[in-house]
């Protein structure tokens, strides 16, 4: 019988810590294990209860739920209950004289509407499952006394595992048996030095990842061996719980609140002017049955209710688009925010750097070059056994590159001292052809320094004095300053017999001298960084790194790295001296997880702040930035955490992409503004013609024609060009320039409707009321004013230069607009214009139709140039 509860995942750090005070027997005992593994029915039993072995991720959402969802919103809302009303006003009169055409064509928007909304959503999420095929983990097992390799998300509670040096840490465990093992706790704790780990009863006194026998999902083996129990799988284990912590509801974007700000100005708009339109017509005209078909007409005429398909169709277009750019968007609404970010954060290594340690000094006591310092250091590297890290296959790329690897073919190994950190040193016992044996150690100078007692200088063994140690020390300086790290490498002759060998071996040393390393800049780094500077893009970068070796990296791609504010500083400093200081400080070093948050959370302040981590300790950083950024290599939880993901980690198709979403941005923007100011106009041309004309300037089933003739023509929106010029800064939402833009913009198009109503009332004479054709051509010849109006401010909008002359629109745009023109003006001459209530106008209209475009064009334009004088902008 199981004993572990499995019917939560909400386990305390007492709990999981509990444990690591258990012996070996207990732990077994209370998972109801065994060293010789379970059985296959065991297995199937706690696979059942327990499920797959991987972190909590984001649900998938069937494709059903997300039709109706691309239903749900308040314009959809609005136009589905204006449909109702009219359906139920139509059924409440006589038979002959219902028509459901105004019903069948508001169904008809909404259905476009959605439905497009639905379909590019599904293309988007085509591309992300480019990152739901995760790579194959195995892992070592024991069962029914047999070692086997299974995959990783099969392990169960109670099995048991085999690790050794490299092996990721496929669940939370106990250590069983072990033997020097030791263990990189990075991703959980963001030290970047491993801890070692034993079987041992730990006695209480440790925080939950320093207890000795636990391992936890996601960190790995550096060196040595263990055999481990899994206790928690899935969930259960403390990745998990992060990952649960990463996927609490985040705030609002700044995207998602300028949608909605703006949405909520036109529905105000909408809710004011609506009841005023009905009760002018009802009073003025006295048909009130007519006036509130008429006022529900203009109610959709005025409801923006593309606005989410148009928004969601540029995001998804965009997402498509950033794919092909080796850039995967997991939450379309970041890629507006990925446009918007004017500061992004970073670390260091493998983002400015290569993440590719290489030697690039090899220096004597002497302070001179000397390859005997390689050599020595090959043959430490070469023959331990443990994890080869970043730095041993450095050494031994080096020593290739030097043409040594015969130096080690009479050479055998005889016995190590694995690295710990307490030594901070790993040595290995050797002997040439079964000789004299020979003891090669590395690790750090003042480890090191600490078991010489002699020097090589000239080839000669001599006394290791403080002057030569301050010496050395002067010249490590001097390494760090060039942004290299350092290491120290001794030898010891004569060394005691193999099975006798041990730590206290490691003494009266040689010191035969310093190696020293970097991690050089990436070649496209300064450039990329350029280039977010030219986009208005300022760079922090916050690692756990050394300070020294941070700031000359800073300096070598083009960074400032002279401001510099440390992790043990940071929690000296308040909250309101933080939010000043932030902004003159580029570069943060040795910060922990929570520091890299608060520093975040202090840029948002005043920015849009992007994030770009590929480690666990990135995650609270990933999930507080505005626009989280990570790379296809990194752990679970960072990519859980993020809404970008990069398939490489480069700042150059970082700086790409962002291009891209200020284009989304752009396209977003150009919808709002000229479907508000253009409905805005139409309001007021309206009230105009309600307050003067003694019939309806168009019939109601005429306004919703216009209305879906106009909202076609805009699905082209998305794949419009954006003028260079507005793609060099970043651009944030800003209700009050669109409410503005709608005022000043608005009523232009008003001037030419009521220059409309004239021409048609006083040239051409359709004035009579009780002639119902002159009625009709009156109400034709404003609908196609005011289709050609509506469609030409597509181009007059889009750019604040020129249109057609200095900025033309994308084909998809001129297509578009140009056939849904030419329909409009051929509707009143076709078979179906009595349908429609249309008649065929005169030749002559079209002439002066002509000249009021020309006009309403050079006016716009005009208004365009002191608009953008005045408030230093256009879009």
């Amino acid at each position: 019988m199981n004993k572990i509860k499995i019917n939560t995942v909400k386990l305390t750090d007492e709990q999981r810590m509990s444990y690591g005070s258990l012996s070996v027997e207990d732990a077994l005992k209370q998972l109801d294990s065994r060293k010789e593994g379970l059985t296959s029915k065991e297995i199937q039993k706690r696979f059942a209860i327990n499920g797959i072995n991987e972190i909590p991720r984001e649900k998938h959402v069937y494709w059903f739920v997300r039709l109706m969802k691309a239903y749900i919103n308040p314009f959809s809302g609005i136009m589905f209950f204006l449909s109702l009303v009219t359906l139920f006003t139509n059924l409440t009169q006589p038979a002959a004289q219902r028509n459901y055409a105004t019903v069948i064509i508001i169904f008809t928007i909404i259905s476009i509407s959605g439905f497009l909304k639905f379909i590019q959503e599904g293309r988007s999420e085509k591309e992300t499952k480019k990152l739901e095929s995760l790579t194959k983990n195995m892992v070592d097992v024991i069962r029914s006394n047999q070692e086997a390799e299974i995959d990783l998300k099969e392990l169960v509670p109670g099995d048991i595992v085999k690790l050794n040096a490299g092996s990721i840490i496929p669940a939370d465990s106990r250590i069983i048996e072990n033997q020097d093992l030791f263990v990189s706790q990075a991703m959980m704790t963001g030290e970047s030095l491993p801890v070692e780990k034993t079987d041992k009863v730990g006695d209480g006194n440790h925080s939950l990842f320093d207890w000795p026998s636990l391992l936890f999902m996601g960190t790995h083996v550096v060196s040595g061996s263990a055999t481990a129990l899994v206790l928690n799988t899935g969930p259960r284990t403390y990745l998990g719980a992060v990952a649960r912590h990463t996927q609490v509801k985040r705030g609002m974007t700044s995207f998602e609140k300028g949608v909605n700000s703006v949405s909520m100005l036109l529905i105000r708009f909408m809710f004011v002017m609506v009841p005023i339109v009905f009760l002018l017509n009802g009073f003025l005209k006295g048909n009130w049955l007519e006036a509130l078909l008429f006022s529900l007409s203009i109610a959709v005429g005025l409801t923006p209710e593309m606005l989410p398909m148009i928004v969601t169709t540029n995001l998804a277009k965009g997402a498509v688009a950033l794919a092909n750019k080796k850039t995967i968007v997991r939450r379309l609404e970041s890629i507006q925010t990925f446009g918007e970010m004017d500061v992004l954060c970073t670390d260091k290594t493998g983002t400015l750097t290569q993440d590719n340690i290489q030697i690039t000094r090899f220096i004597n006591a002497e302070g001179n070059e000397d390859l005997n310092v390689l050599i020595f250091a090959y043959l430490n590297s070469s023959f331990q056994t443990g994890m080869k890290g970043v730095i041993d296959r450095a050494i031994i790329t080096k020593a290739e590159e030097a043409n040594l690897t015969d130096k080690i073919k009479h050479i055998t190994k005889v016995d190590e001292i694995p690295f710990d950190f307490e030594r901070r040193r790993l040595s290995v016992l050797l002997t040439e052809d079964n000789q004299q044996h020979e003891l090669v150690t590395k690790g750090a100078i003042q480890e090191i320094f600490d078991v010489c007692t002699k020097v090589r200088i000239k080839g000669q063994d001599v006394e290791f004095t403080q002057k030569h140690k301050d010496e050395l020390k002067k010249l490590a300086s001097e390494l760090n300053e060039d942004g290299m790290r350092d290491l120290a490498v001794a030898y010891k002759v004569d060394v005691t017999k193999p099975g006798e060998f041990s730590v206290a071996d490691e003494s009266d040393m040689t010191l035969i001298g310093l190696l020293g390393m970097y991690d050089p800049p990436k070649e496209t780094a300064a450039d990329a960084l350029k280039l977010l500077k030219e986009q208005g893009i300022a760079i922090k970068v916050l690692t756990g790194d050394n300070p020294i070796v941070t700031a000359r990296i800073c300096e070598l791609v083009g960074l400032d790295g002279s401001k510099m504010i440390l992790g043990s500083d940071l929690d000296k400093i308040d909250d309101a001296k933080l939010n000043i200081m932030v902004e003159e400080t580029t570069v943060f070093c040795k910060l922990t997880p929570l520091q890299k948050e608060r520093v975040v959370n202090a840029l948002r302040i005043k920015h849009t702040v992007g994030y770009m981590g590929d480690g666990i300790n990135d995650a609270p950083a990933l999930h507080a930035a505005d626009v989280g950024i990570s790379v296809d290599t990194a752990v679970d939880i960072a990519k859980a955490a993020a809404d970008i993901i990069l398939l490489e980690k480069d700042l150059h198709i970082l700086a790409t992409s962002v291009t891209e979403g200020r284009k989304i941005f752009g396209n977003i923007v150009k919808y709002i503004k000229m479907t508000s100011s253009s409905n805005f106009g139409n309001m007021l041309s309206v009230l105009v013609a309600s307050a003067f004309l003694p019939f309806l300037p168009m019939i109601p089933l005429q306004i919703l024609l216009l209305n879906l003739i106009y909202d076609i023509s805009q699905i082209a929106i998305p794949w419009d060009n954006v003028d260079a010029s507005y793609l060099l800064k970043a651009r944030k939402w800003d209700a009050s320039s669109i409410r503005r833009f709608m005022l000043i913009i608005g009523p232009t198009s008003s001037v030419f409707d009521i220059a409309t109503f004239l021409l048609l009332w006083f040239v051409f004479g359709y004035n009579k009321v009780g002639d119902p054709n002159l009625v009709r051509l009156f109400q034709t010849g404003w609908f196609i004013e005011s289709l050609l109006s509506q469609t030409l401010i597509i181009h007059l909008i889009r750019t604040e230069k020129i249109p057609f002359i200095q900025s033309r629109a994308s084909w998809q745009v001129l297509l578009m607009t140009t056939l849904l023109m030419t329909i409009g003006i051929i509707l009143p001459f076709s078979p179906i214009n009595g349908a429609i209530s249309m008649a065929a106008l005169p030749p002559a209209y079209f002439g002066y139709l002509t000249i009021l475009l020309l006009g309403y064009g050079t006016l716009l334009q005009i208004t365009k140039y002191f608009y953008i004088r005045t408030f230093k902008q256009w879009l």
